[in-house]
């Protein structure tokens, strides 16, 4: 099969487009032909070995699959532990969910890792209640432009985006979200990013961060909280991390920072199960809408990779193993 496979941790230069033999099921697992493959920032952190888990080498990377039982079979939509940037994959059953019809294999890959995620910040990390505020870093992402949606479809009283350009910002509204702010005001000092997060929200402070940039912005939207306002943390895309959190600082002003990580479901799959079914429900029914990204062929890789990190994406990114 060809599979995109690295052999030392780097950039994007690091992966290369193989013929590997094809992969043999273990005990419980499948054989699946995958049609197509996502692509998250984390697998540029996975390349990297700057991932929360240690890598190992040789490695393929992705985390996702859109593909059909090697025999024949319904097509699925399935989580990995790593090697779904290739042909074909073993894998658990377990770990995959039926697609609807008329559900396309971009529509489908863009909720099974990055919706569950957003479904679970807002469930799960924050518990989001009707009324509150919410605040999206990165809203033109594959992420955020999910958790925009279901935001507001779940009663959050104001929701408020980030993203680094005017068209990044403009998609943002378009997905629901009631206003937006230029990240890059954190750049120099993350008090003009607090002022920028509270001036968007009426210039009351806000109830509900969803944070993966790190850095400055990460201690402006901190700053952004009211009492009782809960800021989760998913990723450190700027690769700089934020100032140390001191915990009389968080009692003293009722704030709570809560980490969250998709992998820790994977040993509980009824959260995945719960959150996996209500998106793709939400995605058949046309209630959710997810942003197609663009798709590459798997020989283009290294351009994925690419424009992911030079923020010239939005949405969800697919590769093509078949091209």
């Amino acid at each position: 099969m060809r599979a995109v496979q690295i052999t030392r941790f780097g950039g994007p230069e690091v992966m290369d487009v193989v013929d590997l033999p094809d992969p043999v099921p273990g005990d419980g697992e499948q054989l699946f032909e995958i049609s197509s493959s996502g692509v998250n920032f984390a697998d540029t952190h996975q390349v990297e070995d700057s991932y929360l888990a240690p890598q190992q080498l040789p490695l393929i990377p992705g985390a996702e699959f859109v593909g059909t039982p090697a025999g024949g079979g319904p097509r699925v939509v399935g989580l990995l532990a790593g090697g779904g940037y290739a042909q074909q994959v073993a894998t658990h059953p377990r770990l995959t969910w039926p697609v609807p019809d008329g559900v396309s294999d971009e529509r489908a890959l863009a909720v099974v890792l990055q919706g569950a995620t957003a479904w679970h910040l807002l469930r799960t990390s924050t518990h989001l209640a009707e009324g509150e505020s919410v605040v999206v870093i990165a809203g033109a992402g594959g992420v955020g432009s999910l958790a925009v949606q279901l935001a507001k479809r779940w009663g959050a009283g104001r929701v408020i985006a980030t993203a680094s350009s005017p068209e990044k910002r403009a998609l943002a509204e378009e997905l629901g979200a009631d206003a937006s702010v230029d990240p890059a005001l954190a750049e120099d000092d993350p008090r003009t990013f607090t002022a920028a997060l509270r001036e968007a929200n009426g210039g009351k402070k806000v109830d509900i961060v969803l944070e993966m940039t790190g850095g400055n912005v990460f201690d402006g939207a901190l700053s952004a909280l009211a009492p009782f306002g809960r800021l989760a943390t998913y990723g450190m895309a700027g690769r700089t991390p934020p100032r140390a959190v001191q915990p009389p600082s968080l009692m003293g002003t009722s704030r709570a920072v809560v980490g969250f990580w998709l992998a820790h479901c994977f040993s509980r799959p009824a959260m995945l199960d719960e959150a996996v079914t209500d998106l793709l429900e939400l995605v058949a029914d046309g209630a959710l809408k997810p942003v197609s990204g663009g798709r590459y062929p798997l020989s283009a890789v290294r351009e994925a990779h690419q424009d992911l990190l030079a923020r010239r994406t939005t949405g969800k990114l697919v590769l093509d193993p078949r091209r």
